[in-house]
Order: C-alpha cells, then sequence, then structure tokens
C-alpha cells in the first residue's frame, strides 16, 4: 500500500527557464539511469528476494524513487514553464513537443522514449543486488554531470539532494548483498 504524501523529497523551485538544462534532466526521467527505470527495477526485484528484509528493503527504495521521478519531473516543468515552441524547437526539443507539447514524457535527453530494457530481473538476489548497486553508482555519476551542467542553484540543490540519496541506496543494497552472501544465496 502507498500513502502519497503532497511534498517533494527536497523542495524544487526554480525561478529561471532553462531549456537546454530541462533536456539534460530528461535522462533522470525516463532514461536508462533514470529514476523511474531504479523504481520498477527494484519493484519488480523485490518480490524474489528470499525474505522481509530484503522485499521492504527494495520496496523502501522503490517507493523513494518514485519521488524522485516526481521531483526531475517538477524540475524539468518549471525549467520550462513559459517557453514557447519555438525556444522548445531551439533547445532541442521541438521532436518531443511536437507529440507531447509542454507534457512531460518519459525519455532520455536524446529524446528516446523509456524502454522496460533500461533494467534486469533475474530471479537471483545476489546478482540482482549487484546490478542495484552498480545502477546506483550510474545514476550518481549522471547527477554529477548534471550538475556540472548548471550554473543555477535552484537546480543544484536538488540535484545534489538526489546525487546523495544515489550513495545512501548504494550503500544499502551493498549491506543487504552482503548479508544474503553471507546466508549463502
Amino acid at each position: 500500500m502507498f500513502k502519497y504524501m503532497k511534498t517533494l523529497n527536497y523542495p524544487v523551485n526554480i525561478k529561471k527557464k532553462d531549456l537546454k538544462m530541462a533536456r539534460y534532466l530528461l535522462t533522470q526521467f525516463g532514461g536508462a539511469n533514470s529514476e523511474l527505470a531504479a523504481s520498477l527495477r527494484y519493484f519488480s526485484q523485490k518480490f524474489s528476494m528470499p525474505d522481509e528484509k530484503g522485499k521492504a528493503l527494495l520496496n523502501d527504495i522503490a517507493t523513494e524513487e518514485l519521488g524522485h521521478v516526481e521531483m526531475i519531473a517538477t524540475m524539468v516543468k518549471q525549467l520550462t514553464e513559459g517557453a514557447s515552441p519555438e525556444e522548445m524547437k531551439n533547445a532541442g526539443l521541438g521532436d518531443i513537443y511536437s507529440e507531447h507539447g509542454m507534457g512531460l514524457y518519459p525519455t532520455n535527453a536524446s529524446g528516446s522514449p523509456f524502454t522496460a530494457t533500461y533494467f534486469a530481473v533475474t530471479g537471483d538476489v545476489l546478482a540482482d543486488l549487484s546490478e542495484d548497486m552498480a545502477a546506483e553508482q550510474k545514476a550518481r555519476a549522471v547527477y554529477e554531470n548534471l550538475i556540472n551542467l548548471s550554473t543555477d542553484k535552484d537546480v543544484i540543490g536538488p540535484l545534489l539532494f538526489l546525487r546523495q540519496r544515489e550513495i545512501i541506496h548504494f550503500n544499502r543494497f551493498n549491506e543487504l548483498y552482503n548479508y544474503y552472501k553471507k546466508k549463502g544465496y
């Protein structure tokens, strides 16, 4: 069961339009290392965990990742607020605008739509947790790249928060991996 809290995990209040940054952020909305991919990966993998400890951790992190999807979507929306079709086109968002207007659709920064092939579910506890740790490290690296692309503190603040959560998730998956490895999985 999920309970929706009507607040973001971290406040997002971007005041300045930046369509190029919005385009870059799309990678964390619907790209291979995105928050959406992470959420679906962990939610799907939880059913293969051998006990409630693993199921609970994957479910908790999957749910948190959905909150991160909401943060990224909010950032993209604020960065594109008031943009004209011409501005969207000039920022490389013309293809997305042509199909979705100002609506959000899960794509990567190049406009390729989200696909479930971005993640795996093997049913093997250690293999899945290894993928989860790698996914968190890749997402951390993407956030570092995004931070390097921005000069706006209103964008950088939430990105720093999201980067830190990737590190925490990596550590939690690593703890669970070591726990299951000691148990002989």
